[in-house]
């Protein structure tokens, strides 16, 4: 990716800042997108320039606001000329039991989840196909298979799988459009966190029986940007989870 650059949303902390740390490691210049995490952010940046110097750009941005979702793409160009490389990650996670969901609550995870992925997408579009590159998703293995008291968290991540082989065929052949589904990686933050009870269950549902690293994502989201004749596909990181369900 020596000279190349991607644009990852979502990019400062966890699987995102995993993905930054491999692209950058394999030679590309990074724009990374951030909502709030601006100490994760500027940590990172200072980590990643302190190996290669001026190879790192943050942008903050709320990804619900459409409009200014283009202005992304913008300021990849202003500062490094082409934008090779989309990785969308960023994703709003929590519970929405039948009973308790909100018009807040659909806004928010189809917003963040499926909405503002198509929107900076297509603004996208015209570089990507010009630079010949490609646009990798990061879904959930839940999009198959939805989780119990999550409707509107899965709901969005099977329209992220939609979107996945739609745009590859609308941006054929010019922009290849894969998906990575992480299964049990990184335990939820905040008020989505599991109990070890819970943790050990999800554990035993998988057939290496452990959780895997978000270095896992980050080497699949880099073979999807290597491989040229790959298109339209979701790759399942999850130990196995998703056939043993």
């Amino acid at each position: 990716m020596q000279g190349k650059t991607a644009l990852i949303t979502g990019g400062s902390r966890r699987v995102g800042a995993a993905i930054s740390r491999r692209l950058h490691a394999a030679g590309a210049n990074l724009m990374i997108h951030y909502r709030s995490a601006v100490q994760e952010a500027r940590a990172l940046q200072a980590e990643l320039t302190a190996i290669r110097p001026d190879s790192v750009t943050l942008i903050q941005a709320d990804l619900h606001e459409t409009d200014g979702l283009p202005n992304l793409v913008h300021t990849t160009l202003e500062r490094y000329g082409r934008l090779d490389v989309l990785v969308q990650n960023a994703s709003s996670f929590y519970a929405t039991p039948i009973g308790s969901i909100s018009e807040h609550d659909w806004f928010d995870l189809i917003g963040t989840n499926l909405k503002a992925p198509l929107f900076l997408a297509q603004a996208a579009a015209a570089e990507l196909r010009h630079r010949q590159g490609c646009i990798v998703h990061i879904t959930d293995i839940h999009a198959e298979r939805p989780m119990k008291e999550h409707v509107v968290y899965s709901i969005a991540k099977a329209g992220l799988v939609g979107l996945t082989r739609s745009l590859a065929r609308e941006l054929g052949p010019e922009v290849r459009v894969n998906a990575v589904a992480p299964g049990p990686i990184l335990w939820p933050e905040g008020e989505s966190a599991l109990d070890e009870v819970s943790r050990q269950r999800i554990i035993s549902h998988t057939i290496v029986k452990h959780i895997g690293h978000p270095e896992d994502i980050a080497e699949a989201v880099l073979y999807l940007i290597r491989a040229g004749f790959v298109t339209g596909q979701v790759i399942n990181v999850d130990g196995g989870r998703s056939i043993k369900l």
